[in-house]
């Protein structure tokens, strides 16, 4: 077998998951905040005033990223569903299941960043405007998800009605994504393109795209911290998951 593949293979046996979380979480985590210091830092301080919004505009280094991550986590979270249904692999159900807080979170920063930044701009803390209200419903399926996988008692039950909901829930990424262009919208076209010229100047880019590497860092650190937990909560009439247990005490 292709080592990389037996590698994916052993993953996902449950103890051999557990060490790994276990070794890469703090990781994540320090990397995340060391980014998000020089990300922060270049933002506030080395970045220049924009010429329309002057400094207001500097929400802008933490609404984005956050916004890129409620629509890649709630993508994730459904290719983790769909491999989950169709190959039955319970890591990739407990995977899903910990995605879906992590994306709430990142959503919900979005529409409070948004809020903040479109009172100077628009006049309003909330407008009925299409990314906006895209975004919103993103975030019920987020709720709807989570919900779900704690309403039913049986964990693979819950997991498989949680995870159809994430892979229905799909259609909404477009949406939220080509809003602005689809509609009449308050909400201004993407500045940053991965793909094609962008219109924010490279000296004003820089500390955006540390801060986009920072929030994947840290969604890896949170997710493996989140799948752990339940990992140890399902096995936990094992022994190896009772000591993992103890030490993590």
């Amino acid at each position: 077998m292709n080592p990389v593949l037996l590698w994916f293979h052993q993953l996902g046996s449950p103890p051999v998951f557990d060490r790994f979380a276990a070794r890469w979480v703090p990781v994540s985590f320090l990397v995340a905040l060391a980014m998000m210091a020089v990300g922060l830092y270049g933002a506030l301080f080395m970045v220049p005033a924009d010429y329309q919004q002057g400094d207001s505009f500097r929400i802008l280094y933490i609404h984005v990223p956050a916004a890129w991550m409620s629509l890649f986590v709630y993508a994730l979270m459904a290719v983790y569903a769909v491999i989950a249904l169709v190959w039955h692999i319970k890591l990739c159900e407990v995977l899903a299941m910990a995605c879906a807080p992590v994306g709430a979170w990142f959503t919900f920063v979005t529409l409070a960043t948004g809020s903040i930044w479109g009172k100077p701009m628009w006049g309003t803390w909330w407008d009925w405007d299409p990314r906006l209200t895209s975004e919103l419903v993103l975030l019920f399926l987020y709720l709807g998800v989570i919900g779900l996988n704690t309403a039913i008692e049986d964990r693979r039950a819950a997991a498989r009605a949680a995870g159809f909901l994430a892979i229905v829930g799909v259609v909404l990424l477009p949406v939220i994504r080509y809003s602005v262009e689809w509609w009449n919208s308050l909400h201004q076209g993407a500045t940053i393109k991965l793909f094609g010229e962008s219109t924010m100047d490279s000296s004003m880019a820089w500390p955006l795209w540390v801060m986009v590497f920072a929030t994947k860092f840290w969604f890896i650190g949170s997710l493996l911290q989140r799948a752990r937990a339940d990992n140890l909560a399902r096995e936990a009439g094992k022994d190896w998951a009772r000591a993992a247990s103890g030490v993590a005490r």
